[in-house]
């Protein structure tokens, strides 16, 4: 190290990001307390990031997920958590490292950090490939909510409300 700078804001992410494992681990432990829920955006074309390819294809860069009410089996490890996620009904396990973590939001209690990660070209998994009219191949579009029903777990691109760099 000697003759190198220490890199602060690479140490403070760190930092930050053991608050996002750490704020994982309580509510895998406890559950979520009162309004408490989570918005996690992340690179999808990170190593370790484990989607299925018709989420992958509608997001090849990056995606946002929530934890509210429709979650289950959230493990979070040393290097990444786990969750899975209901998309149209349908039960996806998802694994998220931490590193690919570009933002944790709790708007209930207005908290949220960002996280600088760079895009990942040779991370990134090769793009499935769908037979041309082939409906069934498409990334499903969200169910609406019946009556009643709490619809969570849904994908929301946050893209539109972000500050665009100069």
């Amino acid at each position: 190290m000697a003759g190198k700078l220490l890199d602060y804001n690479q140490l403070v992410e760190t930092a930050l990001r053991g608050a996002v494992r750490e704020a994982l681990s309580r509510v895998a432990e406890f559950g979520l307390p009162g309004n408490h829920h989570f918005y996690i955006t992340f690179r999808t074309d990170q190593a370790g990031v484990e989607i299925p390819p018709y989420l992958h294809e509608r997001y090849p860069e990056e995606m946002t997920i929530v934890l509210q009410h429709q979650y289950w089996g959230l493990e979070p490890g040393p290097d990444a958590f786990e969750v899975t996620l209901s998309f149209n009904k349908v039960p996806e396990r998802l694994v998220i490292p931490y590193a690919a973590i570009t933002a944790f939001a709790d708007p209930s209690v207005q908290f949220g950090l960002q996280f600088r990660v760079a895009p990942n070209a040779e991370n990134r998994p090769p793009a499935p490939v769908a037979d041309v009219g082939d409906e069934a191949q498409a990334p499903p579009a969200a169910a609406p909510a019946e009556e009643g029903e709490r619809k969570t777990g849904d994908v929301v691109a946050l893209d539109a409300f972000r500050k665009k760099k100069s």
